[in-house]
Parts: structure tokens; C-alpha cells; sequence
């Protein structure tokens, strides 16, 4: 049996054919590149044309669909953002992205955004419900911005971008999977957010049905084949089950970006984000903590003055590792140089002559991340953790991160050595759609699926 898996993300459309029996990948990858955001619009903006989108995940999906028989398809899809359709699932709307920041802009009370505008209208208790998960690129608060702006077109139907390309190339019915209903969701009730909608005046607008990830809602002809189509999950949750996260394991994350992240049987709402999980469960977290995005400042700072005069350089990476290895320091370094739960400003201090260098300067770097991800346990409640799981990129490249980290957070642990963590979690997801296991905990416990978490050469054309 073999399903296709796609990931249709923000710089890139990939998937891999899954063969359920033998698990292991079928052939090459297929990726290709995100369509370039629509240009001339205002400022703060951010959109994709929908239909561009569908036509390179079709491209994706007949690429892989040429070299064998396909049996269903399962994917993930960027979280947040929304595209309104009409009832047959004409786009009536761009795709706002997760990305978009309009609501920043004033709006019509001097000194106040849209945002704030929002966030007072819904209120402490409801934006506790909605996980405190109500962002500027949200779904609630970009429909917010079009109800405000006079734009919001009656009686739409509002879709996850994963969810449109179903109904345009499935003709899958208007549905949202539970991973997917970020920041709408009442997570009280697990239902739609009634009381949110009516309070932002969006309460007309025709919501999908919520759903779980295991029943095929619409059907692509292949081959001439009718093969089942899945609906789309959220990509944070689809990648922590592809690292077989389990009930008292605390995943910390490094990459671009970084989460630190527990499941839970129970809503517990607390000074975190919630998110809702696969099979009735909730996903603690912490997203957008400073990672490879702020240590890139560092890299552009120390890097400036060769590309001004048009040097090539090579990857600096294996020489910032190899040095940070080499070195203790008192160097104090914080990397909140973005908006973040930790802070919005950074700093470099406590600099001498003999620590201002780059082994020091990010071994500092390192400690501060470390130091942030205790901080994040610490919110996210670590008195019944059991084990550390460890993933991304920056953590697998780097022994310092990984021993610093385990320095400040004393558990067992296990590094996920592989990349695509996004894609072994659609096989999980496959798994159960196929009926070959009853859950996804069923699935992620299976020693055959755990046997091939620690085998790199099982995941080989995963890699990048």
C-alpha cells in the first residue's frame, strides 16, 4: 500500500510516496518552490495567489503519481492565514497569509491597530479559549481586518490554504482537520468559536466542518484511479508526530525557528500557547523562541564588511561550531532580537578584549538558548517530563547546543537524527488513515515505526 505525503509550505511544495508496508520511501522527493507573494500590494501585506499554489501541488502530485500506484494522499499545511471561498469553492479572496501584518496598521481611533482594536474585543477569557493563539497573520484576525475594511464577502466559507487545494483538485468537501482550526477554535468545547465570531462581526460567514485526519473527504483521479484525499493538517503538529512525541516527553525544536512543547490529555490552560492535537489531545507550546533566524543577525553582522566588497564566503557554519566547541566564556549574550514570549530586545554584554570573538560570542549564543528553553519548560510545567526529544537542524549540527541544553534540563533524551520530520509524521498519519493502526500514539509506539526513527538509512531522499 502507498500513500503520497505532502507538505505544502511557505517556501516550499515537496512529498515523498510512502510505501505503508515496507516503510520506507518509493523513488525520489519531489520539491518545488512556494510561489513568490503578489507584488504591488500596501504595506504589511502578505499574499498568495491560491490557485498558483493548486497548480504546483498538482504538478508535485503527478510527479509522484507517474512511478507507481497511489492509495491515498495525506498532507500538511501552513498554519493560520485564510482564503474565503464560495460554495462551489471558487476563490473569492487571495490567500492571506501567516505572515501578513496589516493588522498592525492604525486604525480609525488614533494610536490604536486593528490588533489591539481585536484583542479588546474579545477579551482575556476568550483569547485564554482560543488558545492564546489569536496572532496577527490568524484567521480570525485577518477575516477581523476585512469585516473592518468593508471586504469581508457574505455568506464565504473561510479554508486552510491545505484544505482549498483539496477542493480544487479532489473536490473534497469544505472541512477543517482539528490541527487546523488554530486560534478559532474554542478549546473548552472543541468547537468552533461562536462567541469570538460574533463578537468580531465575522459570525456570517458559513464555517467548514471540523474533522479528525483519518477519514478521506474527496477523491483525485490518478492513473484512473480514484485515490482518496485526506484532509490537511497543521505542519507544527505533523512534525512533532514525526518525531513519535509522547505523553511525558518534552520536544525542544531548533531550527530557523524554535518551540519547546508537551502533549496533554487535558486543556490546562496556562501562560503558554495550546494547540489543538491529533486524537482529542493538546499540544502545550512555546513557539517563536529566539533559534537559527537571530543567530543569522550574528552571522550578517561578522560577514557585512567581505560582502561589501563582493567576497565570496564560504559556510561559515563549520567554523562558528567548531570554535564555540573549543571555548568556555563569561560573554553575555541575548538573542530576543525579534518579538518573542522571551522578550523583543537582544543584547551583547560583558565584552573584553579577550572574549570578543566568535568561538565565545556564540557559545554565549548556545548558553542563552539553553537557558531560554529551561525557561520555556519551566512555563510549560516539567514535573511529570520523563524524556528530552530533540530536533532540528541547529540542534543536530551543534554538540554544544545539545550538551548545554542537557546541562540545564537534566532527563534522558533522544536526538531525532533525521530531517524531514514533517513527512515521517504523514506516514504516521497514513498509517492510521490506512487502517494499518488504530491511533496515532498506536502507530508511534509501534516498534517497527520505532525501530525506523533510529535509522538514518531508513529515510534516505528525506534529506536535503
Amino acid at each position: 500500500m502507498k500513500f503520497i505525503a505532502l507538505d505544502i509550505g511557505s517556501t516550499s511544495i515537496k512529498g515523498v510516496v510512502w510505501d505503508l508496508d515496507r516503510l520506507q520511501v518509493v523513488g525520489k522527493s519531489v520539491r518545488v518552490a512556494s510561489p513568490d507573494a503578489i507584488a504591488g500590494l500596501p504595506a504589511g501585506h502578505f499574499e498568495l495567489d491560491p490557485m498558483q499554489v493548486t497548480q504546483l501541488v498538482g504538478k508535485v502530485v503527478d510527479a509522484l503519481s507517474a512511478a507507481d500506484n497511489c492509495d491515498g494522499i495525506v498532507s500538511c499545511t501552513q498554519m493560520a492565514g485564510v482564503v474565503l471561498t464560495d460554495e462551489q469553492g471558487s476563490p473569492l479572496t487571495n490567500y492571506l497569509s501567516w505572515r501578513d501584518q496589516r493588522l498592525q496598521m492604525k486604525h480609525q481611533r488614533e494610536g490604536q491597530s486593528c490588533y489591539e482594536l481585536l484583542l479588546q474585543r474579545l477579551g482575556d477569557v476568550v483569547i485564554r479559549q482560543l488558545g492564546h493563539e489569536c496572532k496577527l497573520g490568524s484567521s480570525l484576525a485577518l477575516l477581523f481586518w476585512l469585516q473592518q475594511n468593508g471586504q469581508l464577502p457574505p455568506d464565504a466559507i473561510p479554508m486552510l490554504l491545505g484544505d482549498f487545494v483539496g477542493m480544487q483538485l479532489a473536490h473534497a468537501e469544505p472541512v477543517t482537520e482539528y490541527t487546523n482550526a488554530l486560534g478559532a477554535m474554542n478549546l473548552e468545547t472543541r468547537r468552533w468559536h461562536d462567541e469570538a465570531f460574533h463578537e468580531l462581526g465575522i459570525d456570517s460567514l458559513h464555517w467548514p466542518r471540523l474533522c479528525d485526519p483519518y477519514s478521506p473527504v474527496g477523491h483525485i483521479t490518478l492513473k484512473g484511479r480514484k485515490v482518496p484525499w485526506y484532509p490537511s493538517v497543521g505542519d507544527h503538529q505533523c512534525a512533532l508526530a514525526g518525531t513519535l512525541l509522547g505523553v511525558n516527553e518534552l520536544s525542544i525544536n531548533a531550527s530557523t525557528g524554535s518551540q519547546v512543547s508537551v502533549l496533554s490529555d487535558d486543556y490546562c490552560p496556562g501562560d503558554y500557547q495550546i494547540r489543538p492535537y491529533f486524537d482529542n489531545r493538546y499540544l502545550n507550546t512555546l513557539t517563536h523562541l529566539p533559534a537559527g533566524r537571530s543567530l543569522n543577525v550574528i552571522v550578517d553582522l561578522l560577514t557585512e564588511l567581505t560582502k561589501s566588497q563582493g567576497l565570496a564566503l564560504d559556510d561559515p557554519w563549520p567554523y562558528i561550531l567548531s570554535e564555540a566547541e573549543k571555548t568556555e566564556t563569561d560573554l553575555d549574550v541575548e538573542l530576543t532580537f525579534f518579538t518573542g514570549p522571551l522578550g523583543h530586545r537582544g543584547g551583547i554584554r560583558n565584552i573584553t578584549l579577550e572574549n570578543l570573538a566568535v568561538g565565545p560570542l556564540f557559545r554565549a549564543a548556545f548558553e542563552n538558548m539553553a537557558a531560554n528553553y529551561e525557561t520555556a519548560a519551566s512555563r510549560l510545567g516539567i514535573q511529570n517530563i520523563e524524556k528530552l526529544v530533540l530536533s532540528g537542524s541547529l540542534v543536530r549540527r551543534s554538540p554544544t547546543l545539545q550538551r548545554k541544553i542537557i546541562e540545564r534540563l537534566v532527563f534522558p533524551q533522544r536526538l531525532v537524527e533525521f530531517e524531514e520530520e514533517t513527512m515521517v509524521g504523514l506516514l504516521v498519519l497514513a498509517l492510521v488513515a490506512s487502517g494499518k493502526h488504530t491511533s496515532l500514539s498506536a502507530a508511534s509506539d509501534s516498534p517497527t515505526i520505532r525501530n525506523l526513527a533510529v535509522s538514518s538509512s531508513a529515510y534516505m531522499g528525506l534529506t536535503r
